[in-house]
């Protein structure tokens, strides 16, 4: 199989990087809880569709001198599996992102997160309704404690904060995204075994295209592109880590262990984003942080163990 790096020389500890799924999707989860974060900030900075088209078109470009000598060797492959290869340029590519850039210009940062944290269920229902894949009593289990976890920290440990939540049309939306991302993670887990380059290179290319006369219709209808230092810096970060870098290891930890024990390392989202919190925005670290970060961390070992066999 050619989805894995090298195992000799200096690639070695890249080597061994990809061959560990909790480490990956972990790393996933940190670069996303930044891209949710900044989708939200760039709402008064970019258009939504824009800044999606324009997140992909610069991570397109910087993969062209890294993936285009494997991604033609490949090309037989992915030609082979041009259907799935399709349907996962534009659910994971085009339809999430640019819909969740769209929903962050309407709703707050604590509702999307919310919100995100139904993600692991609708990946379950994906793997169930295409694939015959049932979460195993462990999965669902883990899955319902790493979410008890999130509404701990997001809500500060005052469940009352539920009751004063307001939902409106970016939730739905939002939901509507997590509904495409949970198809996207089903159908990941059955992708071509081509390099990871290949797939990168060719599902943000082919995303590209999709969002590209969404982006003219934006541009046609008004909406304009201001570049400054903030717009260079905001589209620099979603290029690279919440584009490249994780959906590298995302595709990567969905080949190793699979959809479903995959998706609770979504719950780590909030975490990731109150300890940047914390270390950079000055918060202070209190009781509720140390029971939400236990709970999710417990809910996600519980559902990523691998199922003994009977």
């Amino acid at each position: 199989m050619n989805a894995s790096p090298p195992r000799s020389g200096r690639f070695r500890p890249l080597a061994w990087l990809t061959d560990q799924p909790y480490l990956l999707l972990s790393l996933t989860s940190l670069f996303w809880a930044g891209n949710v974060v900044i989708g939200r900030f760039a709402a008064g900075h970019l258009p939504p569709i824009a800044l999606s088209f324009l997140r992909w078109s610069a991570a397109f470009l910087i993969l062209i001198p890294l993936a285009w000598r494997q991604t033609a060797k490949d090309w037989p492959i992915i030609r082979g599996h041009l259907g799935i290869m399709v349907i996962l340029s534009i659910s994971g590519v085009a339809t999430f992102n640019t819909l969740g850039y769209w929903a962050l210009q309407y709703t707050e940062a604590l509702n999307a997160l919310l919100l995100n944290s139904t993600g692991p269920l609708f990946v379950a229902l994906f793997s169930l309704l295409l694939f015959r894949i049932r979460l195993t009593p462990a999965q669902g289990v883990g899955i319902l404690i790493s979410m008890a976890g999130v509404i701990v920290i997001l809500t500060r440990g005052d469940f009352g904060t539920l009751a004063g939540v307001r939902f409106n049309k970016g939730d739905i939306a939002y939901l509507i995204a997590l509904l495409v991302f949970g198809v996207y993670s089903a159908v990941a887990a059955k992708r071509p075994m081509i390099h990871p380059l290949s797939f990168m290179l060719f599902t943000c290319g082919c995303g590209t295209l999709f969002i590209l006369p969404f982006y003219l219709w934006e541009m046609s209808s008004g909406a304009r592109v201001t570049i400054n230092i903030t717009v260079l810096a905001v589209l620099a970060y979603v290029a690279v880590f919440p584009s490249i870098l994780s959906y590298l290891c995302f595709n990567r930890g969905v080949e190793l262990i699979g959809a479903n024990r995959s998706a609770p390392f979504l719950h780590l989202m909030p975490v990731f984003g109150s300890v940047l919190a914390i270390g950079f925005l000055g918060e202070t670290f209190r009781l509720f942080h140390l029971i939400g970060y236990v709970l999710v961390l417990a809910g996600v070992f519980i559902a990523a163990r691998k199922p003994k066999r009977v």
